[in-house]
């Protein structure tokens, strides 16, 4: 449906230039969303996805140990995005303090994504609700070491930002003016309490993104903590249990079109369009992370197979297995800590499971060796290499 611009433009000057800045209509959109058979299906298909995915945990022994490597996954799709070069080793390398291969600011924004992540999922189980102050105290964390700690972490914006561009006057789009974001980011607290109208979860997400990559509300970090507002919304609202859903990988792949959508809404209210490719994300995301655990808990469960043929060293072999699902990429002074077996211990079971096929030796140093649990790292690797 093709609706009026979804807001209003309003002349400001910045950095020397007079340019409109765009300033949203509150949610829901008006007149509503017009629910054709078509997407109607498309949404149902998403929730039965949504609620596949939601019981995969059922199938895992440790949904913890594969959320672990879920958010580390999305951590670094989400920073590509953004422009860093961090690959999964990469920060996998990082946390068990070994020097990454690159840029150590790229690393470390990626390291910040995984603990503004378990930050805000933590702050929810606590009991504090989805609202601005979360938002803002997530928004701190993702910003508290490296380039972005320049950009006011954890305060709303107070001067003006541009979307693309070298400056406001050739940008892709200018948000709101910074003192007209604490009124529009309190209107799209309203939405996500339900204060109007109640609006079904996938719905609310949906809209929710939109609305939040428009008004863009702080000076750095606007697209991670956008697209893990989708995930947080979901989890708040009891559609998921656990955060297994990040759509970073499907807007990486269609970029160009998420971009013009986003656009399109703005400018025609075409959001029937942008929650057509929406639900298709969640289809496609839900069902491939669904794909990923099922494999992770096959080649596991091999594994743990092949490790109990091992004799009188299977039990702490497979301590050390155990250790690596939950950290693929280890020094074996990390796996003598975790796993409380002395180190010469730990050495031969590492020999065992090298010799097996299961671990590779990335260096070849005496001391200090890392090791990965390759195959492991494979898996969650596919669809989030560097182009």
């Amino acid at each position: 449906m093709r609706r009026k611009l979804q807001g209003k433009y309003v002349a400001i000057s910045t950095v020397g230039e007079k340019v409109q800045a765009f300033v949203p209509s509150p949610l829901p959109p008006i007149p509503p969303v017009e629910w054709t058979p078509a997407l109607r299906q498309k949404f149902d298909y998403a929730l039965v996805a949504l609620g596949r995915l939601d019981s995969v945990s059922t199938l895992l022994p440790d949904t913890n140990l594969f959320l672990y490597a879920y958010v580390r996954k999305e951590a670094v799709l989400s920073s590509m995005i953004e422009g860093t070069q961090s690959s999964l080793s990469d920060l996998l390398l990082f946390e068990v303090n070994e020097e990454p291969g690159v840029p150590l600011d790229d690393v470390r924004e990626v390291s910040n994504y995984v603990a503004a992540l378990n930050h805000g999922l933590k702050l929810l189980q606590d009991g504090l609700p989805l609202s601005l102050r979360l938002l803002r105290n997530i928004h701190g964390v993702l910003l508290a070491k490296g380039r972005g700690s320049k950009h006011s972490p954890g305060e709303f914006r107070r001067s003006q930002n541009w979307i693309g561009g070298t400056r406001p006057g050739n940008a892709a789009f200018v948000p709101p003016p910074p003192e007209q974001v604490l009124e529009c980011m309190g209107q799209l607290e309203l939405f996500l309490h339900d204060h109007t109208l109640q609006t079904p979860v996938l719905l609310k997400a949906a809209l929710a993104h939109v609305q939040f990559e428009t008004i863009h509300p702080f000076l750095d970090g606007n697209g991670r903590l956008g697209r893990f507002l989708i995930t947080l919304i979901l989890c708040e609202q009891g559609l998921l249990n656990k955060p297994m859903l990040y759509l970073s990988l499907y807007f990486k792949t269609y970029r160009k079109q998420y971009y013009e959508l986003l656009n399109n809404v703005r400018l025609k209210g075409d959001w029937e369009a942008w929650l057509d490719f929406f639900a298709d994300a969640v289809i496609f995301t839900a069902s491939q992370a669904v794909e990923t655990a099922q494999q992770l808990l096959a080649l596991t469960g091999r594994h743990r197979e092949a490790i109990g043929g091992l004799g009188r060293a299977a039990s702490s072999t497979l301590k050390v297995h155990s250790a690596l699902v939950e950290q693929p990429i280890v020094t074996s002074g990390w796996l003598v800590q975790k796993t409380g077996l002395t180190a010469a211990t730990v050495n031969k079971s590492l020999s065992l499971l090298i010799e097996i096929g299961v671990v590779r030796e990335l260096t070849s140093q005496r001391r200090n060796r890392v090791f990965s649990y390759s195959e492991f790292v494979e898996i969650l690797n596919r669809g989030s290499e560097l182009p």
